[in-house]
C-alpha cells in the first residue's frame, strides 16, 4: 500500500503523529510497516540492572566480565549477534527495541539504528525511561528523565522511530493507575511533539494476585485518556498478555492507536505463545521469550537454527488470532466516536491496509 501514502506528500504536521515531517521515503515506509505489516516485534533493551541476568541467561556468568564497562560490551556482542543474523530482518521482523547502549554503537560498521533500517528493513525503537520509583498505591512510576528534548533529538537524529517508556501496575488500585496512565499519556505527548511515536507500557505485574481486576482498570482508564490526544496522534502499547481473552480488543481498534503488542512479563516461550495466540490484534514483543534458547557458546548453525525457530513460533503465535476468530464469533470493540464495531483477527491487518489505500491513514475506517 506504498502508493497510497501520497497523502502524506503536503507539507505541513501529517495524520500518523502530530508534529511529525513527511521529509523522508524512510518515515513513510516505517509508518507503513508498523500500522499494516503481519510480523513480530523484539525487545533488546535490557537496563543495566536486567543485563546481568540475560547475560547469565546466555551463558555469560558475573566473573567473565569485570564492571560495567566489560558488562556492556559483552551484551552489545550478544545483540549484535542477533541483529547481525541472516535470520534476524524484515519482512517477519518489523521493529525492534534498542538500549541507548546499543544505539551508540556500530553494528556491521554502520550505526546501529541505521544498520536496522537500511540492512534489515527493521524499524528501530528506543528505550527512553530511567527506571521506576518504589511502589506507591500499588503502582511504580517513572523516574524522570533527565535531559529529556536533547535525548530525543538525539534518536530522532540517529534515525530512531519512536520511544518506549515503562512503568508497572501491582496492584488494583484506580487512582494509582489513573496516575500511571496521566504519566505515560503526558510523556508520549512529549514525545509525538518531537516527531517520535511512543510505545507505551504500563506492564501488568505476571505475578499480581489480582491481576485480571488490574487489566479491566487499565482498560478502562486508557480508553478515557485516549480523549486527550489530538486527532492526528498515534501511539503503540506494549502489555502484558491479559488474563481474559481479547481483553485489548479496543485498543487494537481505537483510532489514537497505531499498534497493541505483547510483553511476556519473563514467562516461557510456550507459556507467552500460548496465551499471545488467544488474543486477537496483538504482535509478539518479547524480550526473554525472544532469547531463549540462545546461548554464547553455541556454534553458529546452532545458534541460527534457535532464531530461526524462535522466530517462527513467535510469527504464528503472532498470527495465530485467525484461527480463533475462524472458531469463535468476533468481540465487540469500541471504534472512533465510540461506535461498537466487530472486527476479528483476519480483518485487522486488513482494515489498517484497506484504510490507507482509500487515503485514510487517520484510521476513519472505524478501527483501521
Amino acid at each position: 500500500c506504498r502508493a497510497c501514502l501520497s497523502r502524506f506528500s503536503t507539507p505541513g504536521p501529517v495524520a500518523g503523529c502530530a508534529g511529525m515531517q513527511p521529509d523522508s521515503q524512510r518515515w513513510r515506509e516505517q509508518m507503513e510497516q508498523v500500522r499494516c505489516h503481519e510480523g513480530i516485534f523484539v525487545a533488546l533493551d535490557q537496563s543495566c540492572g536486567a543485563t546481568p541476568r540475560m547475560l547469565r541467561l546466555y551463558g555469560i556468568d558475573v566473573c567473565d566480565y569485570f564492571g560495567e564497562p566489560e558488562m556492556l560490551d559483552r551484551a552489545h556482542a550478544m545483540r549484535s549477534r542477533i541483529l547481525s543474523s541472516p535470520t534476524f530482518g524484515g519482512p517477519r521482523v518489523l521493529g525492534a527495541i534498542l538500549f541507548e547502549d546499543t544505539v551508540e554503537h556500530e553494528i556491521c560498521g554502520l550505526p546501529a539504528a541505521r544498520y536496522l533500517w537500511e540492512t534489515k528493513r527493521v524499524v528501530p525503537f528506543l528505550k527512553v525511561d530511567r527506571g521506576l520509583f518504589e511502589e506507591r498505591g500499588g503502582v511504580q512510576l517513572m523516574r524522570d528523565v533527565p535531559q529529556l528534548d536533547a535525548v530525543l533529538d538525539s534518536a530522532a537524529a540517529a534515525g530512531i522511530f519512536g520511544t518506549k517508556t515503562r512503568s508497572l501496575i501491582k496492584s488494583p488500585n484506580v487512582d494509582g493507575i489513573r496516575a500511571l496512565v496521566h504519566q505515560q499519556l503526558d510523556l508520549a505527548r512529549h514525545v509525538l511533539a518531537r516527531g517520535l511515536v511512543p510505545v507505551l507500557e504500563p506492564e501488568v505485574a505476571v505475578g499480581c494476585p489480582e491481576k485480571a481486576r488490574c487489566e479491566q482498570l487499565l482498560l478502562d482508564v486508557l480508553l478515557e485518556s485516549l480523549r486527550s490526544l489530538g486527532p492526528d496522534d498515534r501511539v503503540i502499547f506494549r502489555l502484558t498478555i491479559p488474563c481474559e481473552d481479547d481483553l485489548y480488543l479496543p485498543l487494537v481498534e481505537h483510532p489514537n492507536v497505531l499498534r497493541v503488542v505483547a510483553l511476556g512479563g519473563g514467562l516461557s516461550q510456550a507459556d507467552v505463545c500460548a496465551r499471545l495466540a488467544r488474543n486477537r490484534g496483538m504482535a509478539a514483543c518479547f524480550s526473554r521469550a525472544f532469547l531463549e534458547g540462545l546461548h554464547a557458546g553455541q556454534t553458529q548453525e546452532a545458534f541460527e537454527s534457535t532464531l530461526e525457530a524462535t522466530c517462527k513460533v513467535l510469527l504464528q503465535a503472532s498470527s495465530g488470532s485467525a484461527a480463533a476468530a475462524a472458531a469463535t464469533p468476533p468481540a465487540a470493540a469500541v471504534g472512533a466516536g465510540g461506535v461498537s464495531e466487530t472486527k476479528g483477527a483476519p480483518q485487522l491487518a486488513a482494515a489498517r491496509r484497506s484504510a490507507l489505500a482509500a487515503g485514510d491513514p487517520v484510521g476513519e475506517l472505524g478501527g483501521a
